[in-house]
């Protein structure tokens, strides 16, 4: 009778076991947390998976806020471009860190799509016009974005910071909203290795989101797709205008952009590629990791 009993609450033991064994494996999995982080949020819960992990964010939330303050003041210079392009808004975003093995993290990577993905939202609740409107926001104004589960990117940047260990910033962000008559496209570099699908956030090294008219010569965008890489390629610092601007007399040294060889082909400049195609570039942003820049506060503009 005794070895019965025993043998029904050594069931009961190896069971639990089992199943607290199966919790910690599933919290590790999803949050990527520790061993011991994991089960002492387990055994603070009894074993609620779901108040476990909201347990987790806080204290890993906590941390973030308390490590960004220990390693505010260290260069962030590495770090990632962030670009989407849906339907008539586009936005693109630099988040740093200090390390490229860090900009390589998930978390990071995750962030950073995260933070894509809000400044669309946003850009989304901003009143255009007729014309191209253009928003600036610098990283004060990016840690005020709301993301769908009512915290911030602020609050959400230093949960990431708690994770990877490591001073990240936000650093900026450009957006555009165009009315029916103007199409954005988007470009990354490196360029990702497997097609990506259209509302998920590309990120690389270099940016560039392009603002433009074109007729049905170019009906799929592939020029104007070829002219953001070209942008990110040969960096100019304008459109430019041949009523106003001259072609440099030394073609590398060409910051107009209509002026430029042709990247995908030299023998063309990038004037003669946009006439041929009936393309019209209305306006262009490129963004570098790393490279110095002034930050200012947030602006809007219309882009004529």
């Amino acid at each position: 009778m005794i070895f019965t009993r025993l043998s029904r609450n050594g069931m009961g033991l190896r069971f639990y076991a089992t199943a607290e064994k199966s919790s910690l494996a599933t919290l590790r999995k999803k949050t990527g947390y520790t061993f011991a982080n994991c089960k002492k949020a387990l055994e603070l819960h009894n074993n609620d998976l779901a108040k476990a992990e909201q347990w987790l964010q806080e204290q890993a939330q906590a941390m973030g806020w308390s490590k960004a303050t220990k390693l505010e003041g260290r260069n962030t210079t590495q770090g990632l471009i962030g670009v989407l392009v849906k339907n008539n808004i586009g936005a693109m975003v630099e988040v740093n860190c200090e390390t490229d093995f860090v900009a390589r993290n998930q978390s990071f990577q995750k962030f950073v799509q995260a933070a894509s993905t809000a400044c669309v939202r946003y850009m989304d609740q901003v009143e255009g016009d007729a014309n191209l409107t253009k928003v600036g926001l610098n990283s004060e104004a990016l840690k005020q974005i709301k993301l769908d589960d009512g915290k911030s990117l602020g609050d959400h940047l230093a949960l990431m910071i708690g994770t990877v260990g490591e001073n990240a910033s936000l650093n900026r962000a450009i957006c555009y909203k165009a009315p029916e008559s103007i199409n954005l496209t988007g470009y990354v570099h490196p360029a990702p290795t497997e097609e990506v699908p259209s509302e998920v956030p590309q990120f690389g090294k270099y940016g560039s989101i392009l603002a433009y008219k074109h007729t049905s010569a170019d009906s799929n965008g592939e020029v104007a797709k070829k002219v953001c890489q070209h942008v990110v390629g040969m960096k100019p610092a304008r459109i430019g205008d041949k009523s106003r601007d001259e072609p440099a007399k030394d073609k590398d040294d060409e910051t107009c952009l209509i002026y430029q060889e042709y990247l995908a082909d030299p023998s063309y400049t990038v004037a003669e590629v946009l006439e041929a195609n009936h393309v019209d570039v209305v306006d262009f942003q490129r963004f570098e990791c790393g490279e110095k820049t002034k930050t200012d506060d947030e602006t809007v503009r219309a882009v004529n």
